[in-house]
């Protein structure tokens, strides 16, 4: 994982001091074997176990009236919601709930919880040495130096009733579908290294990024002199790095593949959590000015994805799905040309994908490294 193994013996070590009482105690999850378990909640049994002992450590900061079941089952409820976007009536018995009894309030609270796990689970690495090793695999991915990882604007589809359209019309997207759309960022292995900026569907990718908190650190290198690839709907900047949208020349067109390759595994990364977590496949309703209960919802999504992908959790299938890239939405204001970013890309298209032949050695030395 691109966060530190410290992150998570902190994180155990948390659970030993404070939860030792409870951790590794029957849990609820104990009555479904390993097959049902994974076709309710497609998460394995370590995996849940972390996730719920972790919850529960967080629960106990978190001022709640007296819930109505046990904090296992409150996880039990949400993962399962998280599946499959909606509540199943064997795990809603299993828990002594029913619908009348809100399970959605269950969702909302557990969804905040994890929420607010982010700060642990899904982050940029923390020191110098982890970024550039991070950027070394990369690169050897891609053939692009100095990447840290994908930016791209990820969608998720909300209802909008016909008889409110015009409520509706700031969250119609590019697609023509609503939706809130959130600005992601991924490593190359598809970590989440950052979730932020929940926006109506119609908001501009470029616009978000200038607006958000790690665009801003991105831009005042507090994570160094790195670049993130982005497509074409953001601005090349000194530390965004976009395609050549005219390329003239061969090597132009192999640094385009290259920037394809790598922003090929964000759209895989966000096909695999949809089809992990239903749930964002279709996050209900939603109010310009209230996106709080979604937010929460992919946020919680995003942190679970990393810890799945720590416990080497393989997808449901049908799994390789990627996800459908969305026409650009142009900015407000036209785009001013960086004439330092410009000269620094025409760098590394110059040093690193000058000859068939010199992609080709990074191309062989990757395989090797891999055998």
């Amino acid at each position: 994982m691109t966060f530190a193994g410290p992150v998570w013996l902190a994180v155990q070590e948390e659970l030993l001091r404070h939860g030792g009482e409870d951790c590794g105690s029957p849990s609820c999850f104990d009555h479904f074997d390993e097959e049902a378990l994974f076709q309710m909640f497609h998460l394995t049994r370590p995996c849940i176990a972390f996730i719920a002992d972790a919850v529960r450590i967080r629960m106990r900061t978190v001022a709640l009236k007296k819930p109505l079941v046990s904090v296992d089952a409150m996880v039990m409820v949400a993962l399962n919601y998280y599946a499959h976007g909606l509540f199943t009536a064997e795990v809603l018995q299993r828990v002594g709930l029913s619908q009348t009894d809100c399970p959605t309030a269950v969702v909302g609270t557990v969804s905040g919880v994890i929420a607010g796990m982010s700060d642990q689970f899904v982050s940029f690495p923390l020191t110098s040495d982890a970024r550039v090793s991070l950027a070394a695999k990369t690169e050897k991915l891609c053939g692009i130096p100095n990447v840290l990882g994908v930016l791209a604007p990820a969608h998720f589809k909300i209802r909008a009733p016909p008889y409110e359209k015009d409520a509706f019309r700031p969250f119609v997207n590019t697609q023509g579908y609503t939706s809130v759309v959130s600005q992601v960022i991924c490593d190359s292995d598809g970590n989440i290294l950052s979730v932020e900026k929940c926006c109506v569907g119609s908001t501009c990718e470029q616009e978000m990024w200038e607006s958000s908190f790690k665009g801003r650190q991105m831009e005042e290198e507090v994570h160094g002199a790195f670049w993130v690839v982005g497509g074409s709907g953001y601005h090349l900047s000194k530390h965004v790095l976009t395609p050549v949208s005219e390329p003239a020349n061969d090597k132009e067109i192999r640094f385009n593949v290259a920037h394809n390759k790598i922003h090929d595994v964000m759209r895989t990364t966000l096909g695999s959590m949809k089809w992990r977590f239903e749930c964002l496949m279709q996050l209900g309703f939603a109010q310009e000015g209230s996106l709080n209960k979604q937010s929460n919802i992919i946020k919680a999504c995003s942190v679970l994805h990393n810890i799945a992908k720590k416990f080497s959790v393989p997808p449901p299938p049908p799994a390789g799905k990627t996800e459908p890239l969305h026409p650009v939405k142009q900015p407000s204001a036209p785009a001013e040309i960086n004439a330092e970013a410009l000269k620094a890309r025409q760098q590394v298209i110059d040093d690193y994908f000058s000859d068939v032949s010199s992609s080709q050695d990074t191309k062989r030395n990757t395989t090797e490294e891999e055998v």
